[in-house]
């Protein structure tokens, strides 16, 4: 495998690694990681480090949905004109263009569902390209970006006897 993709495949599992760290995994030297690593951002190949919070554990009772969209394609731009006027939303947190039934989907938070539910009436639907929507409330998480959340720490492997 590519040493660039073994780079990314480690950050995208945990951000936090350091260059020297990284290095020690791989078997290479640090300043090589580093210049790759550097190089990626410059490229925008890596766009950002984030951090993965279980708001929940804090209480936070705020809404998330994933709003499929259906929209009429502009000439010549297709859906990228649309796509990128709703990303533009604060509301929402990420768009991308999907085959199927739907042609958008679109994450959005909000405080309450009636925060979603106006601005799904208020700015998403009122949009010229849009034809119609619909919206799904995220209940719970499970799992995210390659995290478990709510995992217990009981040992979950499976007993072997004779």
């Amino acid at each position: 495998m590519d040493l660039k993709l073994k780079i990314l495949n480690l950050i995208e599992r945990d951000a936090k690694l350091s260059a020297r760290t990284i290095a020690t995994m791989l078997d290479e030297e640090e300043a090589t990681i580093a210049a790759l690593i550097k190089k990626m951002e410059d490229e925008k190949i890596i766009l950002g480090y984030n951090t993965m919070i279980n708001w929940d554990k804090l209480g936070d009772d705020g809404v998330t949905a994933m709003i499929e969209v259906k929209v009429m394609p502009e000439r010549e731009v297709g859906f990228n004109r649309i796509a990128e006027r709703i990303c533009r939303f604060p509301e929402v947190k990420s768009v991308q263009l999907m085959s199927g039934t739907y042609d958008l989907s679109v994450i959005v938070t909000g405080k309450t569902m009636k925060d979603i539910s106006w601005f799904v009436s208020h700015k998403l639907s009122t949009l010229d390209q849009i034809q119609s929507t619909v919206t799904l409330f995220i209940l719970k998480t499970y799992k995210q970006e390659h995290v478990m959340f709510d995992e217990d720490d009981d040992d979950k492997r499976l007993v072997v006897s004779p």
